[in-house]
Parts: structure tokens; C-alpha cells; sequence
């Protein structure tokens, strides 16, 4: 009985799967992407692009736009600044977190703060190429004539409860990430595009200096 539950939630499980994205078929043996895709990010010492982000809350009738500049380096080195329509910045360098709104200023060691931590570990994962092997996650490929898509459902309790799914489109050509979509349980979605990306670009250490 418990094994005819199983197979009967698997098939379930990948029936929602394969109609959730239109233009993508779900991946049933993805090893060949998964050695493809990390021999490419191997190889990828650095990354920075310009980056549009689309929030649309359940409460409002519009999309919240916003554009700015994205820098990553080895090893866990990244910074997000929001330009448009406000300035916002967060620097993530080796374990310290350093976000600064306006005037106001703020400094969190992500291995004080468990929810700061996995934060932390999504963002670095999502560029770095690592969100397969991350725990905290059940992981699902898909593919398109174009680009791959990487389903990540949480299986931890603090992210199960926020989030449904995060989505990863991966571009064929050179294996990075074109965007990121944060599904919330409540409705809410955030996807982050990158934009005239350069790859293992020389990016100076001030890029990523806390202060």
C-alpha cells in the first residue's frame, strides 16, 4: 500500500511538473546537464551584468519595478545595487552580509542569523551553480530549445513556509543564469533578469568591501 502511495504522488508530482512551464519538458535523466552545467561554472571565475527585478504583490494591481548592477566573484563574493527606482545595496563577502537603504546602514554575520545563512547560500548557489547540491532543496530540470530551467522546491521548515518554488533559467550557451523567479506561498513573485553579462570580467576587491 505505502509503495502504491508513493509511486501514485511521483507521477503526481512530475504531472504538475511538466504542465507548469510552457515551453519546457521535464529532464527524467539530467545527468548530462548536471556535468555540462558544472564543468561551465568551473570555469566561471567572475560574473557581472546589469539586472531589471519585477515584484508583483496580491495587494497591488501594479508590478514593482526596479534595475540595477550585479558583480560575482569566487569565492562567495557578490553585490546587488539597486539603482532605479531607489538606491539599495547588499553586499554578501565570505559569510558577512552588509545592506545599506538610504542612510541607513547594516552589518549581520549570515552564521549568526539561520535565515540571513540560507539567504546567503540561494543567491551565492543561483550564480555559482551549486543550488543542485543544496540540501535545503528537492530539485527538478527542466529544458527548452534555449535554456534550462532549474525547479527548486524547499524542504526546510522556515523556507517551506515562505516559499513555494524558486525557478533558475539557465541560458545553453554559456551555462549562467538569465534569471531568478521567487514564488511565494502567498501569492507574491519576484523574478530577477541579468542583462549584457560578462563573464570572467577583472572585478577589483573594493567592488566587494564591507565598510
Amino acid at each position: 500500500m505505502i509503495k502504491i502511495i508513493t509511486l501514485v504522488s511521483f507521477f503526481i508530482i512530475n504531472i504538475e511538473s511538466k504542465a507548469q512551464y510552457v515551453g519546457f519538458a521535464l529532464l527524467n535523466h539530467p545527468e548530462s546537464f548536471k556535468k555540462s552545467f558544472a564543468e561551465a561554472t568551473a570555469a566561471t571565475e567572475s560574473i557581472q551584468a546589469d539586472f531589471s527585478q519585477e515584484k508583483t504583490l496580491i495587494m497591488l494591481s501594479e508590478k514593482m519595478n526596479s534595475t540595477g548592477k550585479f558583480w560575482y566573484r569566487k569565492k562567495d563574493r557578490l553585490r546587488m545595487e539597486y539603482i532605479r527606482p531607489y538606491a539599495y545595496l547588499m553586499i554578501l563577502n565570505t559569510g558577512k552580509i552588509f545592506i545599506k537603504e538610504g542612510q541607513k546602514e547594516n552589518k549581520i554575520s549570515a552564521n549568526s542569523n539561520k535565515v540571513f545563512q540560507q539567504i546567503n547560500r540561494i543567491l551565492i548557489d543561483c550564480v555559482s551553480g551549486n543550488m543542485l547540491e543544496n540540501p535545503d532543496f528537492q530539485s527538478h530540470v527542466f529544458e527548452s530549445h534555449d535554456a534550462f530551467l532549474i525547479e527548486l522546491r524547499p524542504l526546510v521548515k522556515n523556507l517551506k513556509e515562505q516559499y513555494k518554488n524558486i525557478n533558475i533559467v539557465i541560458d545553453k550557451k554559456d551555462f549562467t543564469a538569465t534569471a531568478i523567479e521567487m514564488y511565494e506561498f502567498a501569492g507574491d513573485k519576484t523574478i530577477i533578469r541579468f542583462q549584457n553579462k560578462e563573464i570572467n570580467a577583472q572585478i577589483p576587491d573594493s567592488v566587494f568591501n564591507i565598510p
